[in-house]
């Protein structure tokens, strides 16, 4: 979907009060709204109102930029007297969940309000309004992310939007620091080409929950950096390495298999999309990144704990596809973030290194390098909802997959993150 169908499907909705037409809910429209929604963009934080940290994102002059690489996707914005004063964000895409093999789900994202006119029922209109929308495009699901604490936030979706909770993933920060980590010998690594990694995935993480049936249009993507593995060297990986033998034509040989432990991720490259910036820190938070960066460059061998510079707009590393296996393959998921690290280092606009990861992932999560101060640990709540609610239009498959979800505290499944919505 381009950005020409951003202004087609929905005609403007009046959203009255007594009678009243109040604010008018319609589809973004470049021309007239970019300004507008940039400046919303700079007025609105992410992220619970009583945090100490407030984050401010920087979409470089591309409102559009967090959804423009999904399937299908749309803009709705809100407007008052000529005013715009909320925005929305809606991407389409088709996953597997649980048994189910072919989901289409519908992720909500971007959603800001005015800070003068909140609790106006706006941002429920714009929720409505994009539901709506994917109701239009036979959407199984919907589903969206928020802090745990951002109390706002989960009233809204939780208690009169009716989303049901489903994940509770952490997000691991890792500080660039200006110099590169010396990496294990013991340990080879190795790109692979898009075609091996799309292989890999369809061996190895095609049972994961919400991975998208287009994985190989984000492996192909500019901002994917692409796909390393890892695994100790002298042994062999798919007999002498995929990059000599592991390709035959149709495929991975038959007889081809892994080593016993290994290791693999992906990069995307969210700075070359948007920028990031914490504001509103106090004063003694500036001046203890500050401090920390020079004690980290001049000395190194002290290991303070780095804060980089976060309060000017930066960008950010995104690793995802995270994958392990064998009982010796933590060390070798630490050594691949390192990897990413040392990446980094050659990016002067990359300050952090970025992953997420779930409740089930605690073996992975103890072996990828992350910052306790800058790290959420358990504070990102996803949610979901059924927009099909009668059983003529859920077949049991996709109840089933829906209960799996819902139903099985802990999950028991690994849960894909997209890239494409962070």
């Amino acid at each position: 979907m381009g950005s020409t169908d951003l202004m087609n499907g929905i005609s403007p909705v009046p959203l009255t009060i007594n009678d009243k037409v109040y604010v008018t809910i319609r589809n973004y429209d470049r021309e007239i709204d970019k300004s507008r929604v940039e400046d919303l963009e700079r007025r609105c934080e992410v992220g619970s109102a009583d945090s100490m940290f407030h984050l401010f994102t920087d979409t470089m002059g591309d409102p559009i930029c967090r959804i423009k690489n999904s399937p299908l996707y749309k803009m709705l914005v809100a407007e008052l007297d000529n005013e715009l004063v909320g925005v929305i964000q809606g991407s389409i895409k088709t996953v597997t969940v649980s048994s189910c093999n072919q989901i289409i789900v519908g992720y909500i994202l971007g959603l800001r309000v005015s800070p003068v006119h909140r609790r106006k029922r706006i941002a429920l209109s714009l929720v409505r309004s994009v539901e709506e929308w994917f109701i239009t495009n036979h959407v199984d699901f919907a589903y969206m992310a928020t802090e745990k604490n951002n109390e706002a936030s989960v009233k809204l979706f939780m208690d009169k939007l009716g989303f049901i909770e489903f994940r509770n993933l952490s997000i691991l920060v890792n500080p660039v620091r200006h110099w590169v980590i010396n990496l294990p010998t013991s340990v080879e690594i190795m790109k692979l080409k898009v075609e091996q990694a799309e292989l890999l995935y369809g061996r190895f993480v095609a049972s994961t929950d919400f991975l998208p049936h287009d994985i190989d249009t984000i492996l192909k993507n500019k901002l994917s950096l692409g796909t390393w593995i890892a695994f100790p060297r002298g042994e062999s990986w798919c007999d002498h390495h995929l990059e000599t033998n592991g390709l035959n034509g149709s495929g991975l040989d038959a007889a081809d298999k892994p080593g016993n432990n290994w290791a693999m991720l992906s990069v995307w490259n969210c700075g070359d999309l948007f920028k990031l910036r914490v504001g509103r820190a106090p004063m003694s938070c500036h001046i203890y990144a500050k401090s920390s960066r020079v004690i980290d460059r001049f000395f190194p061998f002290l290991n303070v704990p780095s804060v980089p510079d976060v309060f000017n707009p930066f960008g950010f590393y995104f690793m995802y596809g995270l994958r392990c296996e064998g009982p010796d393959s933590g060390p070798l998921m630490r050594t691949l973030c390192q990897y990413v690290h040392n990446m980094a280092v050659r990016n002067d606009s990359c300050k952090v290194i970025v992953t997420e990861v779930g409740e089930w992932d605690s073996t992975l999560r103890l072996h990828i390098p992350n910052s306790k101060l800058l790290s959420r640990p358990d504070q990102d709540l996803w949610c979901i909802k059924p927009l099909k609610t009668d059983q003529h239009n859920l077949d049991q498959e996709k109840h089933t997959a829906l209960f799996d979800l819902t139903g099985t505290k802990p999950p028991t499944s690994s849960f894909f993150v997209d890239p494409r919505e962070v």
